[in-house]
């Protein structure tokens, strides 16, 4: 039965996980499933309630604020596709596994790591209660391998501090692919501290 499943789609940034997700959404509608595709409205990034991937495409979508909206919305829907996942609360996984309990299909996407390269939200237990995981890569912008992991944050055209906020919604202008050899995350807070630490020695030298 096609149901009682979880696909999964993640990757960083620019790697395609929304194109993708548009792909499936689109097969289910040929197949004449009932589809509702859902969206955090935290991502103010498409003007409107739809998503977009980077290459054009899009499908109206219900811009929701807490996971547990998703239930009612989905009740007729045998097919339930959910972008940006890790944006959501952290019920969102008992949501997901709600849904799979009542036969539906759930197809999301989601950033697996934050800009720190850290774990994204609910993304860990969203990787464990899956019941399939496609991980995709994206080409790295600094150095053009195809095998970029990591989602470099960028202000002012230079890599964030880590110290910066979790949340900063942003495009291309703001993030970009990268490789893990080339990703970087300055402690502006540590050089401070060391640079204060040196002064102090050289004073007390004094």
């Amino acid at each position: 039965m096609e149901g009682y499943s979880f696909e999964l789609i993640t990757g960083p940034m620019s790697c395609g996980k929304t194109e993708e997700l548009l792909r499936r959404i689109r097969r289910c509608i040929i197949a004449k499933k009932k589809v509702k595709v859902i969206s955090p409205d935290v991502d103010t990034r498409a003007k409107g309630d739809y998503i977009e991937s980077r290459n054009g495409l899009w499908l109206d979508a219900i811009k929701v604020k807490h996971s547990i909206q998703i239930l009612s919305f989905a009740k007729d829907a045998e097919v339930v596709a959910i972008d940006e996942l890790q944006f959501f609360d952290s019920n969102i996984a008992k949501v997901i596994t709600q849904l799979m309990n009542e036969g539906k299909k759930v197809i999301g996407t989601g950033l697996e790591l934050d800009f720190k390269a850290e774990p994204f939200g609910s993304m860990p237990e969203l990787m464990c209660i899956a019941t399939k995981v496609d991980k995709l890569h994206a080409v790295c912008m600094k150095c053009g391998c195809e095998h970029a992991t990591r989602t470099q944050r960028l202000i002012d055209g230079q890599p964030a501090d880590k110290n910066s906020p979790l949340i900063m919604i942003g495009g291309d202008e703001t993030y970009e692919a990268r490789c893990i050899k080339c990703y970087e995350l300055p402690d502006n807070n540590q050089q401070k501290k060391k640079a204060l630490g040196f002064k102090l020695l050289q004073f007390n030298k004094d």
